[in-house]
């Protein structure tokens, strides 16, 4: 017999399956030895008063053995003389958007400007060591896009437009653990993604399907506002429909876009700074106990949004028990970020604290169209540049002589690996984001004490958290309003914040392609 139950226990009795057990024995009142297994379903900690608790849903098999598997894996099978249509990008959307193309029995050719996930870690490791910046292969351009150095956390609030248990279970099949399936905020980590990342690339390739790394999107080839194909930066033109997953950061792309008169808009996205503290004090403000986490509790998370001057401000991309790191795409840029290894085993802790913005409050960026909001991006990375000395060095200031609006004397030490430099944030960021950062942080500080703390600092930019332009599209076919046969996907089109979002939006795009096609005997 099978049942399901769900029990409230405290961090020691989660970690131990004895102790699982005697517990449900007891509120089953059945005998221990009747319990054959104990498989946990679902796990999430309950922090919101003083004495913390570990949230388990369990199956209980009692008199009979548990399944051998957790999951069911997908068969991809040979699609190698399948029609065939144009994946571009490399990234959660587009990794995602192949694989169901395969499921869906159409060949896939993934086309990616970056390089593949371990010659990309080489240049990653340049930005901090020699402030080198490959504008092709960086944090935000390769495989795996932007999502492959950015912690792995796979949290998603987009439950009503896709099927998160299967990404997740996609993600277990090619390496991932699988307490991502229980955890309430799964999470696999930086260490471990690359190696998934490359799996999953592997099967593509082995089901007949093509990746071309080093290899740019430089123009769509359109014949009577439909989409026939892809000019390259080789020479090399692929033919078919297009899959467009190039990622938050593909600025040449939307002025590409742009220039040859496809539909874009403008799109509000947030920005602001990296705040980081120690991770034992972040553990003790959130556990509500001076000895930080203990023995049987991870790194803690925080997740705070408050209002300001009718702005939303938020934390963004938490990083508990991480690093900062330098995410610019382009030499003449300084854009932070944060990530976490499997473990979280750093002794800081760090999150975006950003500020929503929409074109309206940019009226001097007016002139550049549906454009405006990545130029006044693009403008304040470059300016962070200069201000950090026009190397990959961070400005930075200590989190109350920010709120202050006095400069640091000296700043404590940092996971920033490229190096951070003492900078009066407060007199050069722009006064809509400046007012209302400060007025967060007080508020927070109220709210959580001990957060408004000078051991704490601030590093500027963050301002990568979504797209800046929108690519539009139909909501219905998922093609681009004008354009047939253009699928603008993942959150470089607008439509997704997230490595899951992103996923379950290539899988979309996938489906309405392949829709589409059956309708249209010509399409393939």
């Amino acid at each position: 017999m099978q049942k399901e139950i769900i029990i409230k226990v405290s961090p020691k009795e989660a970690s131990s399956t004895e102790s699982i057990k005697q517990i449900v024995a007891s509120q089953l009142d059945i005998q221990i030895s009747e319990i054959k297994a104990v498989r946990i379903v679902k796990r999430s900690i309950d922090a919101r008063q003083r004495k913390v608790f570990v949230n388990l849903t369990l199956n209980i098999y009692i008199e009979e053995s548990e399944p051998e598997t957790k999951f069911e894996e997908i068969e991809y099978k040979n699609i190698s003389e399948a029609p065939q249509a144009i994946v571009v990008g490399c990234g959660p959307a587009g990794l995602f958007a192949a694989l169901r193309l395969i499921e869906l029995g159409i060949r896939p050719i993934v086309v990616e400007r970056g390089k593949n996930v371990r010659d990309r870690k080489k240049d990653t490791a340049q930005v901090s060591k020699n402030n080198v910046v490959n504008p092709e292969s960086n944090y935000c351009f390769g495989e795996g896009g932007a999502g492959a150095y950015s912690d792995g956390k796979l949290y998603t609030r987009s439950k009503k437009r896709g099927n998160v248990d299967k990404i997740l279970r996609i993600f277990c099949q090619y390496g991932a653990s699988t307490d991502i399936l229980i955890d309430a905020h799964p999470h696999i980590g930086t260490d471990k993604l690359p190696g998934i990342i490359e799996r999953m690339r592997m099967q593509i390739e082995e089901s007949g399907g093509e990746v071309h790394f080093e290899t740019r999107m430089d123009k769509l080839i359109i014949k009577n506002n439909s989409v026939e194909g892809i000019e390259t930066n080789t020479g090399k033109i692929f033919v078919g429909k297009v899959i467009l997953a190039t990622g938050h950061s593909a600025r040449d792309v939307y002025s590409m876009l742009h220039e040859q008169k496809i539909k874009l808009e403008a799109k509000g996205f947030a920005i602001g700074v990296r705040v980081e503290h120690s991770s034992h004090l972040i553990d003790q403000i959130q556990y509500h106990n001076p000895e930080g986490r203990g023995e049987y509790l991870p790194a803690a998370e925080y997740n705070f949004v408050v209002q300001s001057a009718g702005r939303g401000v938020y934390s963004f991309c938490m990083c508990p028990g991480g690093v900062i790191v330098p995410i610019a795409s382009n030499e003449k840029q300084v854009v932070v970020n944060g990530m976490s290894a499997s473990n979280r085993g750093s002794k800081w802790s760090n999150s975006g604290i950003v500020v929503e913005i929409h074109p309206e409050d940019l009226p001097d960026y007016a002139k550049y169209e549906e454009l405006c909001m990545m130029k006044f991006q693009e403008d304040i990375e470059e300016l962070t540049w200069v201000k950090g000395g026009k190397t990959q060095t961070a400005p930075a200031q200590r989190l109350v002589d920010f709120v202050k609006n006095k400069k640091s004397d000296d700043l404590p030490n940092s996971s920033y690996s490229a190096g951070i430099v003492s900078s009066a944030l407060h007199e050069w960021l722009p006064e809509f984001i400046r007012t209302r950062l400060q007025d967060a942080f007080l508020q927070i500080g109220k709210r959580y004490k001990g957060f408004l703390t000078n051991d704490a600092i601030i590093i500027a930019i963050e301002s990568r958290t979504s797209s800046p332009v929108r690519i539009t599209r139909d909501r219905e076919s998922l093609e681009h309003f004008e354009i047939r046969g253009l699928y603008p996907c993942g959150e470089g089109a607008g439509y997704a914040g997230g490595i899951v979002s992103a996923a379950m939006d290539g899988e979309r795009c996938a489906e309405a392609l392949v829709e589409r096609c059956s309708m249209v005997s010509s399409c393939l």
